[in-house]
Order: C-alpha cells, then sequence, then structure tokens
C-alpha cells in the first residue's frame, strides 16, 4: 500500500518539538545509510542520497542521525543530498559514542569531547545552529550535569537550538532535567519491546517528543497465525507498516524513525502514515506482549 498523496508523511500528522520545531510525525532515521555494522561507507552511497531526496520528497520533514553513524559518515551525506535544506527540515543529531569498529560503541560524556563533536556535526551537516541535539548515551564515567554542562553552553553559544537524551530511565530524565531544559527522549520502543512505555506516558504527560529507535520491529508477532498477519491481510499493508501505525496511535508524542538503505524500503514506511488502526486492531496489538 503506497500513498499516492504528494506529501504522504503528512498523513503522520505533526508534532511540535521544543514547542517550536513543528515536523510530520513520521520521520527518517539516517543510521542505515552507512555501511555494515554503522561502520564506514554505504555500500550504495548514490541510493542513500537518492532515498534522503526521497525522503523530503515525500514529506519527511524530520531526519535523526548522529556523529558515530559511520562514524563521520552519515551526517555527510545529509549534507551532500539536501543542502540547502528545506525550511521546514528538521535535523536532529546525537553525540556522545565513539566508535572502535562495526557494531562496537563505547560511551564518551566528557565534556571537552561532545563540545568539539558538536562542532564537527555543525561543520558536517552545513549549519550554524543544530536544530535538536541529543546525547547519544548517558556515560557511567561521567555525571550528567556535566555532560550536559557542554550542551548548556553551546546553546547558549547559539550552536544548539534544543537538548534531548537517548537510552534514559524516567528517573535519569528527571535527574538531566534539573540541569537543562530537555525537549526529546530517544528509546528503543516497538511494538516487541515495551520496556520504556513508563517513559512514553511521562513524555507525554511533559509533553515531550518521544523518539523510538528500531520501531519496525515485531517479533514473535508477525509469525503466520500471529495478529499482525491476520490484519496484514484485513488492512492490504505489511505487517512493518501496522508496527509504525501502531506507534503512531499509541501517542500523539510519538516521533518513529524508521531506517533503511533502499528507496523502494522508504516508501514502504512512509506509506504508513495513511494506515488507520481500528480500536479492536489497535487494543490486539497493546495487548498482545
Amino acid at each position: 500500500m503506497v500513498s499516492t498523496s504528494s506529501s504522504p508523511a503528512a498523513a503522520s500528522g505533526s508534532f511540535p518539538i521544543g514547542g517550536d520545531l513543528p515536523v510530520h510525525r513520521l520521520g527518517f532515521g539516517a543510521m542505515r545509510i552507512t555501511g555494515p555494522g554503522v561502520w564506514g561507507e554505504p555500500q550504495d552511497p548514490d541510493e542513500a542520497v537518492r532515498v534522503l531526496r526521497r525522503a523530503v520528497e515525500l514529506g519527511v520533514t524530520f531526519i535523526d542521525t548522529a556523529d558515530s553513524y559511520g562514524p563521520a559518515v552519515s551526517e555527510p551525506l545529509i549534507k551532500q543530498a539536501l543542502h540547502p535544506y528545506p525550511d521546514d527540515l528538521v535535523i536532529a543529531t546525537k553525540g556522545g559514542f565513539t566508535r572502535q569498529g562495526p557494531d562496537r560503541w563505547v560511551p564518551n560524556g566528557r565534556p571537552d569531547y561532545l563540545t568539539q563533536q558538536a562542532e564537527l556535526s555543525l561543520r558536517y551537516l552545513g549549519v550554524e545552529r543544530i536544530d535538536l541535539y541529543q546525547l547519544h548515551r548517558i556515560d557511567p564515567k561521567v555525571p550528567v550535569e556535566e555532560s550536559l554542562g557542554a550542551l548548556t553552553q553551546l546553546q547558549s553559544e547559539g550552536k544548539i537550538r534544543h537538548i534531548g537524551l537517548s537510552e534514559v530511565s524516567v528517573a535519569e530524565l528527571r535527574r538531566a532535567r534539573e540541569s537543562a531544559e530537555i525537549v526529546s527522549v530517544q528509546n528503543r520502543y516497538n511494538l516487541a519491546d515495551r520496556s520504556s512505555e513508563e517513559v512514553v506516558d511521562y513524555c507525554e504527560a511533559q509533553n515531550l517528543a518521544f523518539i523510538p529507535w528500531y520501531p519496525i520491529a515485531t517479533g514473535t508477532l508477525a509469525a503466520p497465525d500471529g495478529p499482525l498477519a491476520r490484519m496484514s491481510a484485513d488492512q492490504g499493508a505489511t505487517p512493518g507498516q501496522l508496527a509504525l501505525a501502531w506507534l503512531l496511535r499509541r501517542s500523539p508524542v510519538i516521533l518513529p524513525i524508521p531506517g533503511t538503505s533502499s528507496v523502494a524500503h522508504l516508501e514502504e514506511n512512509v506509506a504508513a502514515a495513511s494506515v488507520r488502526l481500528t480500536d479492536a486492531e489497535f487494543t490486539t496489538l497493546t495487548e498482545a506482549v
């Protein structure tokens, strides 16, 4: 099922990140436009550029990336494909991970490192201010107040507009909010993994954007005898589209960011914005885990 609208992502509705950055809720995650293991250049750089450009053509106004994707591969590709950026495009990036090889990630929340990486992101993206800069992980070796101190300093200098967090509990989020104005949380959350349920509810209550990564995972729900298989036939939608539709209905603050290195898969994902679950279908999926 592919929407015939000229801006199908708009069907997902909108949410104002930080109160002043309205985006279409179904965005794009730019991790998969790098090489295997999120390491090095993509196997097909031209397709990566086509994916980014097609996302904007389909009405995506929120792209999420990170300096560690590659590292230093995803951000430059975004600039290559889309700069100068459309006025309504919000690009979020993250800092706080070092990379030692494919699928290897080590947190580094030292203030000097975060400042350095934010400056590099400004350069790689070709912007004077980053709309949303997220602490990729809280470094257990560095008090979060120190890490956020670097980001609030950059914010005061006009180099960061808003600050977000990634992979945090409600307690960690509350502590962080004592040191900085936090506008978003990016945690793993999907049909098969509801471990961040409490964080979703907290974000909704506080009107903070909740950005679920790995949003299309369906686990055993997509088994031949599972609820997704039956709904796919009824809706004429793929299990992945139904998973995204469930997230969009789960909370008005949720901004899913499915990623891909394929234009065809991108178009399939964005078409999920127009999938509407019935009350019964939503309840069935919610209670299925």
